[in-house]
């Protein structure tokens, strides 16, 4: 594990240059987002899903999560329409992760098998904007939460100890927050809230 100890509102380029290499080398990462560490892997990595549904214990039917710049790259992978479009504009950037149908362009591993349904957050810290102009696209992101485990981990220490080698790059910006995202469905009507995480979505599930 190449540690990297970062600024958050700060971050090094050279620091994130390296993250970036990682992950177009197909390497799993850990990056500090909004909320909490997270796992993220460029979109086209296969031994890096591989390895982040082993940490996880993840099977097939997992709702991948894509980490996007603004609203025109959702709409590459996911198929926004004109009211999508109004609520997705109002409440992004949060901490909201939202349920949208995949579009063709969607890699099928990343597309929910039988719903075809794919998760988009649109995250604006200069950490993450910095490793998605780096990558220019959008980071497959999941929960931190190890097989076994009911929280994220979130002490630095703890991530060395039990991740090691099993990830190329920690980028470190101290102990961190388990908080998680709202996770609404803008599939059905009403939209459907799914999880209630720390963003208030009342506006959105009515």
């Amino acid at each position: 594990m190449n540690i990297l100890y970062t600024h958050p509102e700060n971050p090094q380029p050279r620091l994130i240059d390296q993250a970036v290499r990682a992950l177009q080398n197909d390497e799993l990462i850990v990056y500090p987002n909004d909320l909490s560490y997270a796992f993220g892997l460029a979109i086209d990595a296969k031994n890096a899903l591989e390895q982040l549904k082993r940490l996880r214990a993840l099977d097939d039917k997992h709702q991948f999560t894509l980490l996007c710049r603004d609203l025109s790259e959702i709409a590459t992978f996911a198929a926004v329409d004109n009211a999508q479009y109004r609520e997705l504009k109002a409440h992004t950037p949060a901490a909201i992760t939202f349920i949208l149908n995949a579009t063709k362009d969607t890699p099928k591993k990343l597309a929910h098998p039988k719903k075809k349904t794919i998760g988009v957050r649109v995250c604006d810290t200069p950490i993450v904007r910095a490793l998605l102009d780096g990558l220019n696209a959008p980071l497959l992101t999941s929960s931190l939460v190890l097989a076994g485990d009911e929280l994220p981990l979130d002490d630095p220490y703890d991530i060395e100890e039990r991740l090691g080698s099993q990830v190329g790059v920690f980028i470190h910006t101290g102990v961190m927050s388990t908080h998680s995202t709202s996770v609404v469905d803008l599939t059905s009507v009403p939209a459907t809230l799914i999880r209630q995480g720390v963003a208030d979505v009342s506006a959105l599930v009515r």
